[in-house]
């Protein structure tokens, strides 16, 4: 199985944000063939206000977002992960005052086969300063997902979820052999945790870790905020196998699935985990 991540520096504009969505995808198809691809958190809208993302969201399915990763998907033959969109709440659900950060992801055929809302909000303020609280504009979802591609389950999680283990637990749980997370982490804290967490996941679960990211800089009112980017893919060892640079672009790997199942045979964690008694 070839994967290939999409690094993007999304803005606050939603058509200029999904047309080069569609060039770095179009790219990927062209120059790797891959069987899988996705893209990062946030990919058709990153910064703005509260109003602007209100604006930029979209009823799903439907949508500009989420059509032109349809479409794509169906006219390559490829799986589409399509990191996040901004999701309109519909009619009639519980808090229609905020949206939703969700994963669509698209088999070869272009029909969806999974929907994620990121669980776990980011309501911090970062060293340099910067307030970040998504929970002001984003409700959380609840579900844990996972789905089939072809002979691979593939886990899903957004961003921030990344420092919630129990989550990445529970998808390996469920049978995850790969799990994507989509992120927009900033670059404060990306320098110093990205790389270390993302290849912790991969090693407490025994899954490759797929993990394409936002890089560079956006705009929340007149502040400027920078992402770490640094997409990568890790082993279920726990190896980084294919990383980055700096700056919009692809990066893309090779997955053996047996690795999995070896790891696994080697160190059967899942066998070990002891259920700790009531206090």
């Amino acid at each position: 199985m070839k994967v290939s991540l999409i690094q993007m520096n999304s803005v606050a504009d939603k058509g200029a944000n999904i047309a080069e969505a569609e060039r770095l995808i179009e790219r990927a198809v062209a120059e790797e063939r891959p069987d899988w691809i996705s893209l990062p958190e946030c990919f058709d809208f990153l910064g703005g206000s509260r109003a602007d993302k209100f604006a930029a969201a979209e009823f799903l399915p439907g949508g500009p977002a989420y059509s032109a990763m349809q479409a794509l998907a169906r006219k390559h033959a490829v799986f589409i992960h399509a990191g996040s969109i901004l999701e309109k709440p519909k009619a009639g659900e519980s808090e229609p005052e905020r949206i939703h950060n969700t994963t669509v992801a698209f088999d070869r055929s272009g029909a969806e086969i999974a929907r994620y809302r990121k669980i776990h909000m980011f309501d911090v303020t970062t060293p340099d300063g910067a307030r970040y609280h998504e929970s002001n504009s984003f409700a959380p979802g609840r579900a844990v997902v996972t789905y089939p591609c072809e002979d691979v389950i593939v886990g899903c999680a957004i961003c921030y979820d990344l420092r919630f283990p129990a989550l990445f637990q529970e998808l390996a749980a469920r049978g995850a052999q790969l799990i994507a997370l989509p992120a927009a982490f900033t670059q404060q804290t990306g320098k110093d945790h990205w790389e270390v967490l993302c290849r912790a996941r991969a090693i407490e679960t025994q899954t490759f870790f797929c993990a394409p990211a936002q890089t560079g800089v956006h705009t929340v009112g007149n502040e400027k905020r920078l992402t770490y980017g640094h997409s990568l893919v890790v082993d279920p060892w726990g190896h980084v196998i294919a990383k980055a640079s700096d700056g919009v672009g692809i990066v893309s790997s090779r997955l053996d699935s047996a690795l999995v199942a070896k790891v696994r045979a080697q160190i059967p964690v899942a066998s070990h985990r002891v259920e700790f008694a009531a206090a």
